[in-house]
């Protein structure tokens, strides 16, 4: 009789413990999960970052390029008013 009465408390206390550890797991599998999400929005963040910065720098090119022809025209018409 005490063997059985030990082992259902035994096998109640197992059963508690299993209850407890599945709990935890599903805790811990929803913070991993959450962090996993976070990071990969700040990664996205940070890729349009990059990609506005580089939009930046081609539209920068772009004006440069732009302001160096208009500077060539200056300097022909300057030379072009010099000769006459």
């Amino acid at each position: 009789m005490k063997r059985i009465i030990l082992s259902l408390a035994i096998a109640v206390l197992v059963m508690s413990c299993k209850e407890e550890t599945k709990e935890k797991v599903k805790e811990a599998s929803k913070a991993v999960g959450a962090d996993i999400k976070q990071a990969a929005d700040s990664a996205k963040v940070k890729a349009k970052k990059v990609l506005d910065s580089s939009k930046v720098g081609e539209k920068a090119k772009e004006i440069v390029a732009k302001g160096a022809e208009k500077v060539e025209e200056g300097a022909k018409k300057v030379k072009e008013s010099a000769k006459k």
